[in-house]
């Protein structure tokens, strides 16, 4: 049900409509609430009142807007270390129990747009960066229920793919440049290894299908999970499943087997390979073997493995 024009106990009535704009200074000094900031508990009218700038956000792996839940998840306050539920957190979290209202504005500044009142669903955890490009770290992201709003399409690149995966796993082009941090730290330039790994996967696809056979890539949606998960590489006549590093050192080789265990609960592959620029140390070689892993390189137009049957 609606509060607009309804009186709250300090005489100050809510009188915006979803849809109507007002400058930011003159919504606090109406209804109270912080200036700045993202999350804005009044001490003045029982509302608490939030700010999401879409575009900004997404940037920074925020995806603040409707998912295809049919909710509006709004990403926390914190910009650095892992996000708690204190604070502005705490204030979304309990505004039914403390009896406030929770509005949303689209827009932090100058002149923004009500998009009406809501109510916390519930919330999870999702990965960000710190701000400033800094380390991924926890976020906490509240999903919410519209109380006098239409429900809306999607319109942040995440809510869009979540849409589009009617299943855990679905298949996309080895050409299709996605990637796992792109939908975690978009903003971030990728780093000349990425650069590598994605070169090095295209030139191994190139090999594989001058030998017949094809190849693609999943994209993996895990239960409860938001960001999806993107294998590098597969090719379902060899059973082959492929997790591409652009420089052969102990830390690599080590995530590359994290991965590979991660993807293997979802695609089961035959073999899982871990392909990289040139041939590694052995004991580097001994350890993907010890976790059931195969290590792939090239080797002029052609490929290496580190066991003998498994390229074509």
């Amino acid at each position: 049900m609606t509060e607009v024009n309804v009186a709250d106990p300090a005489g100050v009535m809510w009188g915006l409509e979803p849809g109507e704009t007002i400058e930011r200074k003159r919504l606090h000094a109406e209804y109270g609430g912080r200036t700045q900031g993202g999350i804005g508990p009044s001490a003045k009218t029982p509302n608490v009142m939030i700010f999401t700038d879409p575009i900004a956000g997404e940037k920074h792996g925020y995806y603040d807007g409707w998912m295809p839940d049919g909710l509006f998840h709004y990403s926390g306050e914190g910009q650095y270390g892992d996000q708690r539920m204190l604070s502005g957190n705490a204030s979304i979290l309990n505004h039914r129990a403390e009896g406030r209202a929770l509005r949303v504005f689209q827009g932090a500044r100058g002149v923004v747009t009500y998009l009406g009142e809501f109510e916390v669903d519930s919330w999870y955890e999702a990965d960000a960066p710190e701000t400033g490009d800094g380390p991924l770290r926890k976020v906490i992201v509240f999903r919410l229920r519209p109380v006098d709003t239409p429900v809306q399409e999607p319109g942040t690149k995440l809510g869009r793919v979540l849409r589009s995966q009617a299943e855990p796993v679905v298949h996309v082009d080895i050409e299709q440049q996605e990637t796992e941090k792109a939908f975690v730290n978009p903003s971030r330039e990728p780093f000349e290894a990425e650069r590598r790994e994605a070169k090095l996967v295209l030139q191994f696809s190139d090999f594989l299908r001058s030998k017949g056979q094809q190849v693609h890539r999943h994209r993996i949606l895990p239960d409860g999970e938001t960001r999806p998960l993107l294998t590098d590489l597969y090719a379902p006549g060899l059973g082959l499943l492929v997790e591409a590093k652009g420089s052969v050192t102990r830390e690599n080789v080590r995530m590359a087997i994290g991965q590979l265990a991660d993807y293997s609960r979802f695609v089961k592959p035959a073999t899982r390979a871990i392909l990289v620029p040139s041939r590694p140390r052995e004991d580097l070689i001994d350890l993907a073997a010890s976790q059931e892993c195969v290590v792939l390189w090239p080797a002029g137009k052609s490929f290496e493995s580190s066991r003998s049957d498994v390229l074509p």
